[in-house]
């Protein structure tokens, strides 16, 4: 695969960031869509801990299915381009000081 530049590194690594925020959001709002029937409308019994059980599993498992789509549909997307600049080729009508027209005026 080769060695890979700070900008690809750059970018994986904002990319995990990303997913695990966007992860941690989605596990937070399900957790709480679970379990707003204890919190909110104060439901008591054996259902208490049944939802929050089930809220614990079902946002854990949004939680990992969400960071691993994110994550494989980065690494399906490919490196990032990154633009070297070549140093063999000269830029071509580019002014030599700013606010001229010309290279030599």
């Amino acid at each position: 695969m080769g060695r890979r530049t700070q900008a690809e590194r750059d970018a994986a690594t904002v990319e995990t960031g990303f997913a695990l925020f966007v992860a941690t959001s989605l596990a937070g709002a399900v957790f709480i869509a679970v379990t707003a029937p204890v919190h909110f409308f104060g439901v008591t019994s054996p259902s208490e801990h049944t939802l929050n059980r089930v809220g614990a599993i079902v946002a854990a498992t949004v939680f990992v299915a969400s960071v691993v789509t994110i994550l494989v549909r980065y690494r399906r997307a490919g490196r990032p381009k990154v633009d070297r600049p070549k140093v063999d080729q000269p830029k071509a009508d580019q002014p030599s000081q700013p606010g001229r027209t010309k290279p030599d005026s």
